[in-house]
């Protein structure tokens, strides 16, 4: 028997009308879907592009959809260890703790991370190539993240044997070749060696792609016997391995002097598993003739080079050091300096009853950063002020840049000796030039009564005038 056509009406608006509501979803899950041409290209161009690509220092470019798509289970890996060595992109400020503004940050958010690794996991699909943002057009001439130096000064050149032991010692005098004394307003090194970092070579040890792990180096004129004089003596920020660039206090340039030479005694060189040839370029770039400084550098001791002592398979180590500020003083970067066993280290300034945590960063003895804070970041801490920095040490067979975990470690300068400081830049202020700081910061962020600022523990706090007594009054 047939079925009344009204009932085979009725049955087939419904499967239309089903249709119409699952042809929307069904659009709406393929715009959700995270592709590569619409959600990863634009992370890779911010973060990784520059140095992954032809002629960076990357070991595979990560560039086109064909050369990223292999990668994509190593990129979710590297990506999610966010904040300790061997994440990329090389960055390893906490992100949960302390200030979190910083100049030239390549960081990744949690959004991103988790966009990544959902990519990876679904198959790394390509997407609409109509979505991808406009590729990139890279320099090859430039090597420079701060900009085009006005000044290069280049070393001479060492090799290092595979396989041979650390060296540490002082290289040739090198004339900077400036005529006239000007004030520097970022300082950039660069290794250049005849590793050929993307012919699949193995790199697996410390500073795999470079020899030079570090060099205390200055500016200065010197005498009949080469030595420094030394008040034409200007210090610089010490060179790490894969350093990024050194930029100073708008207001706080250093003097380059004419006539004078790049000057170390302290130079530190490891293997890096090939015979390598290379040496460093000094970029310096200047700020107008003319420019004067407002404020001058301080140098803390924030540090301890005599009593480390880390044992042998041990994690979780702590090694602490503290200062006393003696002027009030802006901090400008903070720069962990520790060796193959540090994994973290902290920056505490205690004010008071307050112990407030300014920075934590994951350590990588592969890529040395100086973490550059944002200007209205900038801790302002008056004179008295205790700086503590915690250490903490993993010397077991889980660091793998840990060559033996069964041997002790103290203080010393190989790579597998220990150094614990903070090498950050600061600058020192008078009582006016201090208040006058903290006034701007809290105009520029509008601040009320009740705000608090990460650093700065007076910023909140009402400016009290000296008080000047009335003397008839007091009689």
């Amino acid at each position: 028997m047939s079925k009344p056509v009204s009932s085979v009406i009725s049955k087939l608006v419904s499967v239309l009308g089903l249709l119409v509501i699952l042809i929307p979803l069904k659009t709406a899950a393929q715009t959700d879907q995270i592709t590569f041409h619409k959600d990863i290209e634009p992370i890779l161009q911010r973060s990784c592009q520059n140095c992954h690509r032809a002629g960076g220092v990357g070991p595979m470019p990560l560039v086109t959809y064909e050369q990223v798509a292999p990668f994509a289970g190593l990129i979710e890996y590297k990506t999610g260890l966010r904040d300790r060595a061997g994440a990329m992109p090389p960055w390893y400020m906490e992100k949960d703790i302390g200030i979190q503004n910083y100049k030239n940050d390549p960081s990744l958010s949690d959004e991103e991370i988790a966009d990544i690794s959902t990519w990876a996991r679904s198959g790394a699909p390509k997407g609409n190539a109509a979505n991808a943002p406009q590729a990139l057009v890279f320099d090859d001439s430039l090597k420079w993240t701060a900009g085009e130096p006005d000044l290069v000064v280049k070393t001479n050149d060492v090799t290092k044997l595979a396989g041979t032991a650390d060296w540490w010692g002082e290289i040739d005098r090198v004339p900077v070749g400036l005529e006239e004394d000007r004030y520097v307003k970022s300082v950039e090194i660069v290794e250049v060696n005849d590793v050929n970092n993307q012919a699949g070579t193995g790199r697996d040890t410390v500073g795999g792609r470079y020899i030079f792990h570090h060099m205390i180096w200055s500016t200065a004129e010197l005498d009949e016997e080469g030595n420094r004089i030394e008040d034409s003596v200007t210090g610089w920020p010490v060179h790490e391995v894969g350093r990024n660039a050194d930029i100073f206090d708008p207001e706080g340039g250093r003097l380059l002097r004419a006539g004078t030479y790049v000057y170390s005694d302290s130079v530190h060189m490891h293997s890096n598993g090939k015979d390598t040839t290379g040496h460093l370029e000094i970029g310096f770039r200047f700020h107008p003739v003319g420019y004067e400084p407002k404020y001058e550098r301080v140098t803390l001791g924030l540090g301890n080079g005599v009593d480390i002592s880390i044992a042998g398979n041990q994690n979780n180590q702590e090694l602490h050091a503290y200062t006393v500020l003696e002027q009030h003083t802006k901090f400008i970067t903070f720069e962990p300096h520790l060796h193959a066993p540090g994994e973290r280290m902290c920056l505490e300034a205690i004010w008071g009853y307050t112990v407030e945590t300014l920075s934590c960063v994951g350590y990588d003895h592969n890529w040395v950063r100086g973490y550059a804070f944002e200007d209205q970041a900038a801790p302002l801490l008056p004179k008295g002020t205790i700086m503590h920095i915690v250490g903490y040490m993993n010397n077991t067979e889980t660091n793998p840049n840990v060559p033996d975990a069964r041997n002790w470690q103290g203080s010393g300068n190989r790579s597998v000796t220990n150094m614990f400081i903070d090498l950050g830049m600061r600058v020192k202020m008078d009582d006016e030039q201090f208040f006058a700081e903290m006034e701007k910061r809290r105009n520029d962020l509008n601040m009320g009564p009740n705000d608090h600022v990460i650093g700065c523990p007076l910023c909140g706090a009402p400016l009290v005038a000296p008080i000047v007594e009335d003397v008839e009054a007091s009689d």
